[in-house]
């Protein structure tokens, strides 16, 4: 598999609270269905549907029925994607977005499927399978992997186009960003920022869509998922990324992320 891609596979209930990621994600859903208040409004996709998620993105997740629903995702790092897009648009831009949430298209959905199993080796039940698969680590999954990489960046991806964050809530939100893991309090932000704190509280929740507080702790979260993806020992990672143990960090791992970070670190 290419350097820079996650794969997650997933068939659950589990409905999620609303949180973002480091990464673009694409993915495909295989089974059942489920609503969504992604950064782009509200939407609802169901099996053979694509789904797409920006970094940064506020979202959430909840299934639709009792069934749960099930789905294949690839995570791909923003500097990966750069280059795509810069080869893409002969050096013109480096900066792009998913524009559709949702993504009903047959033919975008089954190369998703053959490319995410040539890439990962896992196969969805119904999926025809080759006689001879290729290895996920071959020359020949990595040229695949690459190739789609580039179509998507070319058919799927826009330049951005949406309003961009006022500099006081940007001022706050880089003084978490600089370091996470470092303890920040409203009036720490309200510094930055220039405003009160209530005025900071609210223009940072509306601005970024999720409060101070859930900010630095989607920061934490998608750190420690970078070190333990790096191979990082989990109580390590839980005290790099500003977790009091690593207990605390699986509690709030797998309730943002569907998985634990036992699985994430299994799965390199």
């Amino acid at each position: 598999m290419l350097r820079g891609i996650e794969a997650v596979t997933a068939d659950t209930r589990q409905s999620f609270p609303r949180h973002m990621h480091e990464t673009f994600g694409i993915g495909l859903i295989r089974r059942g269905a489920q609503r969504s208040a992604s950064g782009r409004g509200p939407v609802e996709a169901g099996a053979g549907d694509v789904i797409t998620v920006n970094p940064g993105e506020i979202h959430d997740g909840l299934p639709i029925g009792d069934d749960g629903r099930a789905w294949q995702m690839l995570y791909l790092d923003p500097e990966l994607m750069g280059e795509a897009c810069r080869d893409v648009s002969e050096q013109k831009f480096a900066e792009a977005e998913f524009s559709d949430p949702v993504i009903r298209n047959p033919a975008i959905a089954s190369n998703f499927a053959r490319v995410y199993a040539t890439m990962t080796g896992r196969f969805f039940a119904g999926d025809e399978t080759p006689d001879d698969p290729p290895s996920p680590d071959s020359q020949t999954a990595a040229m695949a992997a690459e190739a789609w990489l580039l179509e998507t960046c070319a058919t799927l991806l826009l330049r951005p186009t949406k309003p961009g964050i006022p500099a006081s809530v940007r001022h706050a939100r880089t003084l978490i960003d600089d370091d996470p893991t470092a303890p920040v309090s409203l009036s720490d932000l309200a510094e930055a920022s220039g405003l009160s704190r209530y005025q900071v509280l609210r223009a940072f929740s509306q601005g970024v869509g999720l409060t101070p507080h859930a900010y630095l702790v989607q920061r934490r979260l998608n750190m420690a998922r970078r070190l333990i993806r790096n191979g990082m020992p989990l109580a390590e990672a839980a005290a790099a990324s500003g977790f009091a143990d690593q207990s605390h960090m699986t509690r709030l791992f797998t309730r943002f992320f569907g998985f634990s970070p036992g699985t994430l670190a299994a799965s390199f």
